[in-house]
């Protein structure tokens, strides 16, 4: 079977559930002809896709958040290693503020 859809990728979660609208319905109106048990896996499979994309799209926010306080956390221990270097006076305050920013409990030493 050729490729008809050249220009969408697995990421482009709106395109995948509308051909997977298109191909639920193009089933219910093949449905008379081929027996039962056909479409009843069938529907079973066009209606996992839904489920799936909203997990996709979970899956993806919680992975931007996690890059984000990577991202934050980095940048808080190069600001460590430079306020060291400029003799700060408490130069571990800025990886502090970040593990209190993301709700780490610094008095218990790295719990949650």
């Amino acid at each position: 079977m050729p490729d008809r859809f050249p220009d969408s990728t697995p990421d482009d979660l709106p395109e995948v559930a509308t051909r997977n609208r298109i191909a639920r319905q193009l089933a219910e109106g093949l449905s008379a002809q081929y027996p039962a048990d056909v479409w009843h896996h069938l529907a079973a499979a066009f209606a996992d896709a839904p489920a799936l994309s909203a997990e996709i799209t979970r899956l993806r926010a919680d992975l931007a958040g996690a890059r984000l306080d990577r991202a934050n956390l980095a940048a808080a221990a190069l600001a460590t290693i430079a306020a060291h270097d400029d003799e700060e006076a408490d130069p571990l305050s800025y990886l502090r503020d970040e593990l209190r920013a993301q709700c780490y409990d610094i008095s218990r030493r790295g719990r949650r």
